[in-house]
C-alpha cells in the first residue's frame, strides 16, 4: 500500500488548530493572489515589449517578488495540509516502532529546515534592504521577505504535524 501524503494523524479541533488552519487559508489565498499578480505583470511585460514597443524595466522584479512569495507561502501551506512531496514506500516496509520515529523525526527535519531558511533569509533581507532593486523603487533584498515568512510558517505547522504524531501516539497508548 502507498500512500500519497503523510501518515494520518487524526483531526484535531483545537483553538490552536483552528488559528494555524486559518493562518494556512491566509497564506495560500495570498500565495494565489501572487500567481495571479504574476500573469498580469508578465502579460503586462509582453504587452509593452510587442505591441507598445517600450518594456518596462519594474517587471522583473515585480515578477521574483510575486514568484517568491507564491513558491514561499504555498510551500508552508503544503506541509501544513501534508501534500507536499515525500517518500513513504520505504516507511511503510520498516517495523510499527521505526515507523513512529519516523513519523516524528519527518516533521522535525521539516521544522528545522523551516528554520534555517526563515533565519537566514531574514539576514540576508536585512541585509540588502539599503540597496534599490534594479529597475524598480524596492529594496533589492525584499524578495527574502516572502522566503523568511513561509520558512517561519514552514516551522510552525511542521511543529504542530510533530506534536500531533506524538498525541496520535499517547492516545494510542492509553
Amino acid at each position: 500500500m502507498s500512500h500519497t501524503s503523510e501518515p494520518a494523524v487524526p483531526v484535531v479541533h483545537s483553538p490552536a488548530q483552528r488559528l494555524l488552519d486559518r493562518l494556512a487559508g491566509i497564506a495560500i489565498a495570498i500565495a494565489a493572489t501572487a500567481l495571479v499578480g504574476l500573469v498580469v505583470v508578465q502579460g503586462w511585460q509582453v504587452f509593452a515589449r510587442y505591441v507598445i514597443n517600450d518594456s518596462p524595466s519594474w517587471t522583473e522584479p515585480v515578477t521574483l517578488l510575486l514568484l517568491s512569495t507564491a513558491m514561499s507561502l504555498g510551500a508552508a501551506t503544503g506541509v501544513h495540509t501534508g501534500r507536499h512531496f515525500g517518500f513513504y514506500l520505504l516507511a511503510e516496509q520498516l517495523p510499527r516502532s521505526v515507523r513512529r520515529v519516523l513519523d516524528v523525526a519527518r516533521p522535525l527535519l521539516m521544522a528545522g529546515v523551516g528554520m534555517l531558511i526563515a533565519g537566514w533569509s531574514g539576514v540576508l533581507l536585512l541585509d540588502g534592504l539599503d540597496i534599490k532593486a534594479a529597475g524598480a523603487s524596492m529594496p533589492q533584498s525584499i524578495n527574502y521577505l516572502p522566503l523568511s515568512i513561509g520558512g517561519a510558517l514552514i516551522c510552525v505547522f511542521a511543529l504542530n504535524k510533530a506534536w500531533l504524531v506524538l498525541q496520535s501516539a499517547r492516545n494510542k497508548e492509553a
